[in-house]
């Protein structure tokens, strides 16, 4: 099998078995865990650090993808690299965003890592709500792929429109609605108290300006779960992997972050290669209904996808490179 097979309502297959999604939930809560115990005292994070969790987290999903490869063959295994390096492509973007976030509201050096670490938790529990309801969509809906489909070339004109613009590098966060909405209902001191969300003042309990820039990253991956699972399922059906790519490629972003935070604003071309990456997947999983219905029309080959992605991200990151050289 060259792609992904057509599965009617009730044929969604996985290679996740009850022991295999307790243990792989577990590893990450456990990850989680340990992130937020690092973090526990605020502090600037050196880039010797950053480099050593960024090692960790990129060994990780490696090692999980050799033993994919070596459990349950080689298929399984290239479907599961390059929805890695999917999830992995978009949340660099989902960094940069980040990035701006935390200039728009003076997040202090200190508080930066423990801000990214509320947004890569609540990122999970989103990829999770979605995933589950992508394959409830792919067992009773027939036309699934085609609704993934008009999500990311949507997705894609949006982003090339955005780039084109200059409007992706820009946050305004007085005219944000999560933001608008706390002030509405709770007073909000002008200084952080540290990673506190509420303080009392004159009596009342008040919101911090970190609880303002948690609330805002969260509402940001709303927007990229959105994208993001329909983009990985046009790689693999299979909900485990599915999982586990979005997970690995979020529990490093923290590190990653900190290492990337002067390259990202050299990737300025970067929104360009992800709309071309986002529109060819979503192409992809036109063809993959389509195929369905008339077995006549062609499939485009996982290995065949990879290709294309690392061929995109290498070209507009040489590009990128080269516009931002002085």
């Amino acid at each position: 099998m060259t792609g992904l097979s057509y599965l009617s309502a009730a044929e969604l297959s996985t290679v996740g078995t009850p022991t295999l999604w307790a243990a792989t939930i577990a590893g990450v809560l456990a990850l989680l865990v340990l992130d937020f115990l690092v973090t526990r005292r605020p502090h600037e994070v050196s880039l010797k650090e950053a480099l050593g969790w960024s090692a960790f987290y990129v060994a990780l999903p490696l090692a999980f993808g050799a033993w994919v490869w070596s459990r349950y063959g080689s298929e399984l295994g290239v479907q599961y690299l390059t929805g890695y390096l999917v999830e992995k492509s978009l949340s660099v973007d989902n960094l940069f965003v980040f990035m701006l976030l935390l200039a728009a509201f003076a997040v202090p050096a200190v508080l930066a890592q423990r801000v990214l670490l509320y947004g890569i938790a609540g990122a999970l529990v989103l990829r999770a709500v979605f995933i589950a309801l992508g394959a409830a969509a792919l067992q009773t809906l027939d036309f699934a792929f085609l609704l993934f489909a008009v999500i990311l070339i949507a997705t894609a004109v949006k982003l090339l429109r955005d780039a084109l613009s200059g409007h992706e590098q820009e946050v305004d966060i007085n005219q944000m609605r999560s933001v608008r909405l706390l002030r509405r209902v709770m007073p909000v001191v002008d200084e952080y108290q540290g990673p506190r969300l509420t303080v009392r003042q004159n009596g009342r309990r008040a919101l911090t300006p970190f609880a303002l820039v948690v609330v805002a990253v969260l509402a940001t991956d709303v927007v990229f779960a959105v994208d993001s699972v329909p983009a990985v399922y046009g790689i693999t059906e299979d909900p485990y992997l599915v999982f586990a790519t979005n997970a690995f490629a979020l529990l490093g972003l923290r590190a990653l972050y900190f290492v990337l935070h002067a390259a990202l604003s050299r990737l300025v071309h970067l929104s360009y290669g992800l709309a071309v990456i986002l529109a060819f997947i979503g192409v992809k999983l036109g063809l993959h209904w389509a195929h369905g219905v008339w077995p006549g029309v062609p499939q485009i080959p996982t290995l065949a996808s990879l290709g294309v992605i690392i061929g995109v991200l290498a070209v507009v990151t040489l590009t990128s490179l080269r516009a931002t050289r002085r």
